[in-house]
């Protein structure tokens, strides 16, 4: 996978997938336990874009190729990570959200209010989902989330945010680059060149980090 160079932990994820959220679980456990943990930064990654139509709707009648068998093993897979990596989701892993609003609000807040309060709301927004089962998607849930967060952003401008051209050409651009890049599926983590796929486990990323 081609990649530019970076000393921080790259982290392609979507905000409705339950194996990104297991996955940062893993990483911050890492994190957490590492005397020199790397710096974190997130990249978005639109989970069913291969879904959408040209309005850029989620058709459910596109042929994934996902039975109930598949979706049987997901879940299986999800109820075992979260007893191995001791994560509380009250959320059912297939809860039909999209996450299009979410993305473009959060990369809003990344533009125009820093790193530091994107991050608060990045967090917030996984936990509003996974554990709390709020409709990202929903301008106006977005606009409470926002609100509710410790540097206390205007609701208001945060559904315009999900209304804003510019800002989906440019969440939209950042999807084709994630692909560009090789990210094939989420949650892709990347040190300077290294990757790994899926919800791995803490000790792994110490692997990814070290180049082992």
């Amino acid at each position: 996978m081609s990649q530019h160079a970076t000393d921080a932990l790259v982290v392609y994820s979507d905000y409705v997938c339950p194996f990104c959220y297991l996955g940062k679980a893993a990483m911050e456990r890492y994190r957490e336990e590492t005397a020199d943990p790397p710096e974190v930064e997130w990249r978005f990654y639109d989970l069913r874009g291969y879904k959408r139509d040209e309005s850029g709707e989620i058709r459910d009648d596109v042929d994934d190729g996902k039975d109930d068998d598949y979706f049987a093993q997901v879940r299986e897979n999800v109820e075992r990570l979260k007893e191995q990596y001791d994560v509380d989701m009250t959320l059912d892993f297939s809860k039909d959200v999209d996450s299009w609003n979410a993305q473009q609000a959060a990369l809003y807040v990344r533009q125009t209010e820093g790193e530091e309060t994107f991050l608060a709301f990045h967090e917030a927004l996984f936990e509003a989902l996974w554990q709390e089962g709020r409709d990202i998607g929903d301008p106006d849930v977005l606009a409470e989330i926002a609100e509710e967060i410790e540097a206390g952003l205007a609701p208001d401008e945060i559904r315009n945010a999900t209304e804003d051209e510019t800002l989906e050409a440019e969440l939209r651009e950042r999807f084709e680059q994630a692909q560009q890049a090789g990210v094939s599926g989420i949650p892709t983590f990347v040190y300077e060149g290294h990757a790994a796929r899926g919800a791995i486990p803490p000790e792994q990323f110490e692997r990814l980090v070290n180049g082992a």
